[in-house]
């Protein structure tokens, strides 16, 4: 499958750039990845975005981006690219599946990951009580005392849609005050469901079959306690996913895409646009901003390589006009 625009991970800004390049008669590639729709899928409600003023669902929002970018003619693939090649054109990247893809261009928007504890206990409690989406699993929590662990923006998002199921939501917190926005702040103080600990951090998941309990390290006294709970979401940050692009392209030291603030990485034709480049910003409004300045960017280098390839074609000479060399000028 040969694409003159390929596009790694369905967010908010690679389905902005699907969009972009689609209406530039691009017939764009979407490789979905793992998490279709991008984190924002995962996101109960969306209440900064515009031109909803009722708030929208994060999948309902993803899904409406997606028919848009088809109805331009999008193609969308469901695989995980394991495989790629930068060092020519056109780029080839490899499926799970085995399927090879070339493009003339690449936009890469593969977001981010959320960021784990790294403590005992919970890879070996993944889906069994340690959940990194509230919206995907906040209704297996009916009546449950849950953990949240983080201060910022998604951890009280999230936290607030799990108090709608459970009968107490506990939020650890490594300092003494959120980071969230006052708005939510506001909403989780007033919330009787809601109560903190500050001042402190998860030092372990507890349980066997299920989760039990946490293990909660006080960071100014050193003490340690055991809060008996059914589920843990963590929400302390994001990894980007690049691992892919480790020796392809220039990474910064945390992981994320160097670009020169045009969407351009220091592959020419390759570009990349969202949380994968964005650690400041984080939002779905960005993410959709760069993804529309990625396609653009991808639209322009196509113009000038088709334009730079036919003034070469035209400067080469005919073939019925070559003449024979002279004799002397072999």
């Amino acid at each position: 499958m040969h694409k003159k625009v390929v596009i790694i991970g369905s967010g908010p800004a690679g389905l902005t750039a699907a969009l972009y390049a689609a209406r530039a008669n691009l017939e764009p590639l979407v490789i979905r990845g793992l998490q279709p729709g991008g984190l924002i899928a995962t996101t109960s409600e969306v209440e900064n975005y515009p031109g909803f003023p009722e708030s929208v669902g994060g999948y309902e929002l993803a899904e409406l981006m997606e028919k848009q970018a088809g109805r331009f003619g999008t193609e969308f693939l469901d695989a995980i690219v394991n495989d790629i090649d930068l060092t020519q054109r056109p780029f080839t990247l490899t499926t799970d599946s085995g399927q090879t893809v070339t493009g003339d261009t690449l936009i890469i928007s593969t977001g981010a990951s959320p960021r784990k504890l790294d403590v005992p206990g919970e890879n070996e409690l993944a889906n069994r009580g340690v959940s990194y989406c509230a919206t995907c699993d906040g209704f297996f929590f009916r009546d449950k005392r849950v953990v949240v662990v983080g201060g910022g923006n998604s951890a009280l998002d999230e936290g607030l849609f799990l108090t709608r199921y459970v009968s107490e939501l506990v939020v650890v917190h490594r300092r003494d005050q959120l980071r969230a926005d006052p708005i939510l702040q506001e909403r989780a103080f007033e919330n009787p469901k809601v109560r903190f600990v500050w001042n402190a951090a998860v030092s372990e998941v507890l349980g066997d079959e299920r989760v039990t309990g946490v293990r909660i390290k006080h960071l100014k006294t050193g003490e340690e306690t055991v809060l008996e709970t059914d589920g843990v979401f963590p929400y302390i940050g994001h990894v980007p996913n690049t691992s892919l692009f480790k020796g392809h392209i220039h990474l910064d030291e945390s992981g994320y895409i160097l670009t020169d603030g045009r969407t351009r990485t220091n592959v020419p034709g390759v570009f990349a646009a969202g949380d994968v480049v964005d650690y400041i910003y984080r939002q779905a409004i960005t993410a959709a901003g760069e993804g529309c300045m990625a396609a653009m960017e991808a639209t322009w280098y196509l113009a000038e390589q088709e334009h730079a390839a036919k003034k070469s074609q035209a400067a080469s000479p005919h073939p019925e006009e070559e003449t024979t060399p002279a004799l002397g000028q072999w």
